[in-house]
């Protein structure tokens, strides 16, 4: 039976360009998201491209009784899982007393439940069968709190802090947990989140996807815990830990401001 990557938020952006580099090496694919002629399109490509068995699997994961049905279909056909990539995520910009209370929940709901319960429902499977990978997208974001996009910083940090934990207590179990955190990527997000990505369109700070996807492979390869793609971006992590709290959030905050649209 092979083995399979999983990756969720696969129709787009980071989740695509990683399908696609995972289709590179040989893996078998199960891409995630919830849009179906996307994800048609995308697994009948790669598949024809590069040889490899790639199924697809439409769902809403910020629905609770939708992602119970996607791990008991994973149960049931006991689909071996090599490699789980929680990529799929949301933001929400502006004022969060403003923002629309259904948007903040899905967020959530997408950015730390469904991960959360992803990691333990295929990490049991994984810590049974003595091995296994996961790599959890968080973001630069998650070094330092974020005013303008208060949730998203949040959830992103629990992602990084989580995955170190959860690292941590499998590794004697043969399983690696490995948090990505890239800074600005070229992907729908923006256009998703409601910024405007114009104050950094031709910054060098600004990665594509197909570049960051080699480096967080690169990264898991080499057993990293904590990913963090190109040294611009491992600088600014390092900046953010070492300066003062009030100052980082401050610094931030100009910096979400310029992003929201006018």
């Amino acid at each position: 039976m092979p083995r399979y990557a999983l990756i969720t938020g696969a129709s787009s952006g980071i989740g695509l360009a990683l399908a696609e580099a995972l289709a590179r090496r040989g893996h078998a694919l199960i891409l995630v998201a919830r849009e179906r002629p996307a994800l048609e399109s995308i697994a009948c490509e790669l598949s024809q491209r590069f040889g490899v068995e790639v199924m697809f699997r439409v769902c809403d994961l910020t629905e609770p009784l939708q992602l119970s049905g996607l791990l008991y279909e994973l149960e049931q056909c006991d689909y071996q899982i090599e490699l789980l990539v929680n990529n799929a995520g949301a933001a929400c910009a502006g004022s969060f007393l403003e923002q629309d209370w259904q948007r903040e929940r899905k967020l959530l709901e997408l950015n730390v439940f469904a991960l959360s319960r992803l990691c333990h429902a295929l990490g049991n499977a994984m810590a049974r069968r003595g091995g296994g990978q996961i790599l959890n997208v968080a973001s630069l974001a998650a070094f330092q709190p974020g005013p303008w996009l208060s949730s998203y910083y949040a959830s992103k940090a629990f992602v990084l802090h989580f995955s170190e934990a959860l690292g941590e207590e499998l590794r004697g179990l043969g399983v690696q947990v490995a948090a990505l955190c890239p800074g600005p990527v070229r992907t729908p997000f923006w256009r998703n989140a409601r910024l405007d990505m114009r104050p950094l369109k031709n910054s060098p700070w600004l990665m594509n996807a197909e570049q960051l996807a080699l480096l967080a492979l690169q990264g898991l390869d080499r057993g990293q815990t904590v990913i963090v793609p190109g040294w611009r971006n491992r600088l600014l992590a390092i900046a953010a830990q070492l300066a003062p709290r009030a100052l980082a959030r401050r610094l931030a905050a100009r910096l979400n401001r310029r992003l929201l649209p006018h």
